[in-house]
């Protein structure tokens, strides 16, 4: 890569790290099938919540929920598991022997799984609008506002989940506590409106709580004024603290 130029190397590790995903059949099918199965799941469980006074239909909180279990499945623990194999494969200690800087290599190994994500949540907004009638965002700024938070976060989070993740398999395990803590507290499909206050308040503090405020606010409408400015806080001071996680603790050579 002597002499690139940035978009370049990118590019050369964003097809490199494309080819290898395409070739893990099972990764491949976890992160396109899983988020719809769960948006099925969950629209047919929300049918006995009361949404009254959250000002979001079933279809809504289970397609925008859909968006935050797309973000988890396949950028955070996708990338976790991708990390940890380029690392334990040496392929991370090779591409720092040469020009290309550590941030780069982190963001073009998470390049396809974010745009993998990405592509998803438009055809979620697309099928919620033609057969849901949800309609197109109502604030298209903050469902991107929403997305790019929780794309950077996420990769982040996976950088620095991977330096504690020994193998491939043990992934799964060291990705399942964020994924528990962000389906039950966080409102992926279910709004917090709905919890108790005093549990509500302390939900609002977890990673994903502030991205799925400003997806589905983006998308669905209602959230304003404070309540977006704390979302769009909390999801920075997370990725702030991941960013700082990997700069201290990421792993470049195999665990033995």
């Amino acid at each position: 890569m002597t002499g690139t130029t940035v978009q370049g190397r990118l590019s050369a590790l964003g097809r490199a790290e494309l080819t290898l995903l395409l070739r893990n059949r099972s990764a491949v099918f976890v992160a396109l099938l899983v988020p719809v199965a769960m948006v099925v799941v969950m629209k047919s469980s929300l049918e006995s919540v009361d949404l009254a006074g959250t000002g979001v239909t079933v279809a809504g909180a289970a397609l925008s929920g859909g968006v935050g279990m797309v973000l988890i499945q396949v950028v955070y623990m996708n990338l976790v598991a991708a990390y940890v194999a380029r690392r334990e494969d040496l392929v991370l200690k090779r591409l720092r022997t040469g020009e290309v800087p550590d941030r780069e290599i982190l963001t073009g190994t998470a390049m396809p799984s974010v745009a993998l994500a990405l592509a998803q949540t438009v055809l979620m907004i697309s099928v919620g609008a033609a057969v849901f009638g949800l309609g197109g965002p109502r604030r298209p700024e903050l469902l991107a506002a929403g997305l790019l938070v929780g794309a950077v976060m996420l990769t982040a989070l996976a950088a620095a989940t991977s330096a504690v993740t020994r193998t491939v398999q043990t992934a799964q395990l060291t990705t399942l506590p964020l994924f528990l803590v962000s389906m039950v507290g966080s409102g992926l499909f279910v709004p917090l409106d709905v919890l108790p206050d005093g549990i509500a308040e302390v939900c609002e503090l977890l990673p994903m709580t502030g991205v799925m405020t400003l997806v589905r606010t983006g998308w669905l409408g209602g959230a304003e004024g404070s309540d977006l400015l704390m979302a769009a806080l909390t999801g920075l001071a997370w990725t702030a603290f991941a960013v700082f996680a990997v700069h201290r603790r990421f792993r470049w050579e195999p665990r033995r």
